[in-house]
């Protein structure tokens, strides 16, 4: 048999494990009361996941399993929308974001240029946060400010017409 392939016993028993890890932590308890609120519904899942997020600041497998339990919906179909949707994190993020749009007119007006610069020096890829967790860099495929491209989204804050220099210069002050 395949090592990689998981079977039924090994799916119960980490089951169980994220269930017993989840019993001492209050954000699973907050979260557990949010999915009460829904009926456990599994046609909440999305407002399970934003509240999920808010609580944890990102989906990890467990807390993924977690809800895919409680909602009595296949991890499958849990990781399948958490992956789906941009505004959803899987990883850790950094103290501070940085998310280049990449949306046609953004990508036209030099968003390319703009990763790059920042690419250089943070010395990170798109999705990845410094090993000091002080920046991620993300990119969104549209945010829909074709007007002030290229848009760039410092903390939840929309800069326009960004230069692969100013770029540079916000994410030297956060390091």
């Amino acid at each position: 048999m395949n090592a990689a392939v998981a079977t039924p016993q090994k799916n119960q028993n980490r089951i169980q494990a994220v269930l017993k890890h989840a019993s001492g932590d209050k954000r699973f308890k907050i979260l557990e009361v949010h999915m009460k609120k829904h009926q456990f519904r599994q046609d909440a899942l999305i407002e399970v996941l934003h509240k999920a997020q808010e609580l944890f600041g990102f989906l990890e497998d467990d807390l993924l399993l977690f809800i895919s339990v409680k909602l009595k919906l296949p991890p499958s179909r849990v990781y399948g929308v958490a992956t789906f949707y941009h505004f959803f994190q899987l990883k850790p993020q950094g103290e501070h974001t940085c998310v280049v749009c990449m949306g046609t007119a953004c990508y036209v007006k030099g968003a390319d240029k703009v990763i790059a610069a920042v690419q250089a020096h943070a010395k990170i890829k798109p999705g990845e946060t410094t090993p000091d967790n002080k920046v991620s860099l993300l990119t969104a495929r549209c945010i829909g400010a074709c007007g002030i491209a290229p848009a760039v989204v410092y903390d939840g804050t929309v800069t326009p017409r960004v230069t692969p220099e100013a770029a540079v210069e916000q994410i030297k002050k956060w390091m």
